[in-house]
């Protein structure tokens, strides 16, 4: 018996010897150190005071760690690197009465403890940093005036528009370590962070030139499956896209690519090209499957709101002409189109030029939330005085409105209501967030507005729109219309590749059940979506859905 079981210990240390040796591919080993960096980085009380060129740690350990054969080379070098940074005192351990009331959907340190790349020493090393972790101030994040965090203290390198690998590898692990510790949708994106990670590393390292790497940067923003996440440059634009465009807005309706509006009105006549236009290929490529091509080069929580952002290079090129395919009332009509150059006021938004608010027939009254601005709602009472006597309210939220409507509330509910709960930040524990007091409308108890009240949105209602929706929605009597919402609530955070901008939304949003809005969007009670046959027509569909619900 004595023997069997000796036999068995020798195996399991035999085994355990194999593993410890086995070869960890390159990427592996690139994944493994950019874990530990961004980890020291916000953990290690040393590192996180600032007091190392934490750039300049990585190009230090970069060398070594190719050299390194198999887990248990890399996990000695990353464990000397470690020592290397001082001595961590042990701080007390926190009355978990008095704990925060975290959300952690985001938070996995897991990794930390994976015998595929780390030894046991080095995991309890890990984490030791964890229980022992920097409090206080941090030298690279800090939080903004609304709780989101704001990225300092990093170094530009402004010139790099195609740097070595060092330097590349540099800028993703930057970027997606401030995304794995203070995204608060981390949660939710369709591939796993992790994997984005393993996925870019070989891409960043492999980019043979300055168009590759910021394909890599753009690819990788898009992976956050988020409206704020935008990214964009010249080397992009004039070199990947083309900088030939067309004045065109596209749209997906019922699964066709569809021209809704034209950012020229006289190219469009030149051309005789129409709203409500099918396009069925562009230079004889499907429509549909160019949509699919672009799809991950294009941001958005969901595919609504990427169907709007498809406008922006779905016709870019390099040629002067393009040749679309159109069909117009079932007829098949072919056009060479002359491209436009890019420039910055290519696609700015069109000024509105609707009324701020009025009355409509059949007295009902109509606010254009996206026209008020702050003198406005100093004055809502004198809008509320003409608008009171009104048998219905429509409030327009497709667009983005300047002022947060709290005070137009209150004539919507006769008790005060929680309207929305927040998640911050918590850069004493990075990864983890804390749930914030629901924030409330307090009700106007001189004035009741007893109508029904109907809210319109659409892709176009976007992060602070989506948040006043939200207030809006707290009233006794409020309908909301209309179709799928950006999903993208929360003020934004600016993050950086090297010397490119990115954001993210830095916030979390909710419902005050708990009920998420980011990618799904705002709660909608009569859904509407735009057809072609009403595009072609000119309706609006939403308002006139509204108008019909009023008169039941």
């Amino acid at each position: 018996m004595k023997r069997l079981v000796l036999l068995v210990f020798l195996i399991l240390i035999g085994l355990q010897t194999i593993h410890s040796q086995e070869k960890l591919s390159e990427t592996e080993k690139l994944y493994a150190t950019a874990k530990v960096w961004g980890f020291l980085k916000y953990y290690h009380p040393q590192v996180a005071k600032g007091k190392f060129n934490w750039d300049e740690q990585l190009f230090s350990i970069l060398p070594k760690v190719e050299k390194s054969n198999n887990k248990e080379e890399l996990s000695l070098l990353l464990i000397a690197w470690i020592e290397s940074l001082g001595e961590i005192k042990e701080i007390r351990s926190t009355n978990s009465n008095h704990l925060p009331d975290y959300f952690n959907k985001n938070f996995d340190l897991s990794w930390s403890q994976d015998s595929k790349y780390f030894n046991n020493e080095l995991s309890n090393k890990l984490k030791f940093i964890e229980e022992n972790r920097a409090q206080g101030k941090q030298y690279y994040v800090e939080v903004a005036s609304y709780g989101n965090i704001r990225v300092r203290n990093e170094p530009e390198y402004l010139d790099k528009e195609y740097p070595d690998n060092y330097h590349r590898l540099l800028s993703l692990s930057r970027y997606w370590n401030i995304a794995e510790y203070f995204f608060p949708y981390k949660y939710q994106t369709d591939q796993n962070w992790d994997e984005v990670l393993i996925e870019m590393i070989p891409r960043f390292i492999d980019a043979e030139n300055a168009v590759d790497y910021h394909v890599a940067m753009l690819e990788t923003v898009i992976k956050l499956d988020d409206s704020h996440a935008m990214f964009n440059t010249s080397t992009i634009h004039e070199k990947f896209y083309g900088k030939k465009y067309l004045p065109i807005i596209i749209r997906i309706i019922e699964g066709k690519v569809v021209i809704t509006d034209f950012r020229d009105s006289a190219y469009a006549t030149k051309n005789d090209l129409h709203i409500g236009d099918i396009i069925e290929t562009i230079d004889n490529e499907n429509a549909l499957d160019r949509i699919s091509r672009i799809n991950k080069y294009v941001h958005g929580s969901n595919e609504s709101v990427k169907a709007k952002n498809y406008s922006f290079i779905f016709f870019n090129g390099f040629n002067d002409v393009v040749n679309i395919d159109i069909r117009r009332n079932g007829e098949l009509i072919t056009k060479e189109l002359v491209r436009y150059d890019y420039t910055e006021d290519s696609f700015k938004p069109k000024e509105n030029t609707q009324e701020k608010y009025k009355v409509l027939e059949n007295n009902i009254g109509f606010i254009n939330l996206g026209e008020l601005d702050g003198n406005d709602m100093k004055n809502i009472k004198e809008m509320m005085d003409i608008l009171m006597p009104t048998k219905a309210l429509i409030i327009d939220l497709r667009n983005y409105p300047r002022i947060h409507p709290y005070m137009l509330a209150r004539y919507f509910t006769k008790n005060d209501k929680d309207f929305i709960k927040i998640i911050k930040p918590d850069l004493s524990y990075p990864g983890k967030f804390v749930w914030e007091k629901a924030k409330k409308v307090r009700s106007n108890k001189n004035k009741y507005y007893i109508g029904k009240v109907i809210v319109l949105v659409n892709e176009e209602t976007q992060s602070s729109a989506e948040y006043s929706t939200m207030i809006l929605q707290v009233g006794d009597n409020v309908i909301t219309i209309g179709s799928q919402t950006s999903g993208a609530d929360g003020d934004i955070s600016k993050i950086n590749f090297l010397g490119y901008r990115s954001y993210i939304s830095g916030l979390g949003v909710f419902y005050p059940d708990g009920t998420e809005t980011q990618r799904v969007g705002v709660k909608i009670d009569v859904v509407v979506k735009p057809t072609i046959k009403g595009i072609q027509e000119g309706r609006d569909e939403i308002l006139e859905k509204a108008l019909e619900l009023i008169d039941q």
